[in-house]
């Protein structure tokens, strides 16, 4: 799965002398987080909600609304936003925008093509969106976990080659390590649990866990 297929394209921008106000507006009324700044079709930065609100007086201040309104029609995006953009290429991959985020601790990157041309915006709650998709979560298939030992060729093999045999269909499948063992999830079309454990138990791979999640 690729960021273009995940991004919000053609995301609202706006330009380095946008005021404050107006951009806090634009979050507002569009119900987002972040706008990625362009002077002349150049990304030049990008302003987020918490960006603004630290330029915006607090609500304990003895200024009128006028006073305030005034106040923010006056502060120019340039002042307040992030220069140095981290981006990503829309042709990236899920995982590599998921980890560009993690590593940054970020909650959105600005997405460009070949041209370095704004084209999108991708969240974490579009990885997020992406993770349950690729899993199968809402597809009402039957969860096993297995445990593995170890992590070694014709592992895999083995375990579908059981499945197979048994006439499961897998929807998704997933490995990760957890204090030096490996657990595989598998979510598959399962009617049989306990034929399919006593299977993969025979051959060193016992199912530890199953859960139903979906519709």
């Amino acid at each position: 799965m690729f960021v273009v297929n995940r991004m919000t394209p053609n995301p609202v921008t706006v330009n380095s002398t946008t005021t404050v106000a107006d951009a806090s507006e634009i979050m507002r009324r569009n119900k987002f987080r972040r706008l990625p700044v362009i002077n002349i079709g150049s990304l030049v930065g990008i302003v987020t909600d918490r960006d603004l609100q630290e330029v915006s007086p607090s609500r304990a201040t003895t200024l009128s609304i006028f006073e305030l309104n005034y106040l923010l029609s006056k502060v120019q995006v340039k002042e307040v936003m992030t220069k140095n953009v981290i981006t990503i290429r829309d042709n990236a991959t899920i995982e590599e925008a998921a980890l560009l985020m993690y590593s940054n601790k970020i909650g959105g990157l600005v997405v460009v093509d070949e041209k370095d041309s704004v084209v999108g915006i991708i969240t974490e709650t579009d990885i997020f969106k992406s993770f349950v998709d690729i899993m199968g979560l809402t597809s009402g298939k039957t969860r096993i976990t297995i445990k593995l030992h170890e992590n070694k060729v014709g592992m895999l093999n083995k375990i579908t080659g059981i499945m197979t045999d048994m006439g499961i269909n897998i929807n998704s499948m997933a490995s990760y390590s957890i204090d030096q063992e490996w657990e595989l999830v598998i979510r598959a079309d399962i009617t049989d649990i306990t034929a399919l454990s006593e299977k993969l138990a025979s051959i060193g791979y016992p199912i530890t866990h199953v859960a139903q999640i979906g519709n």
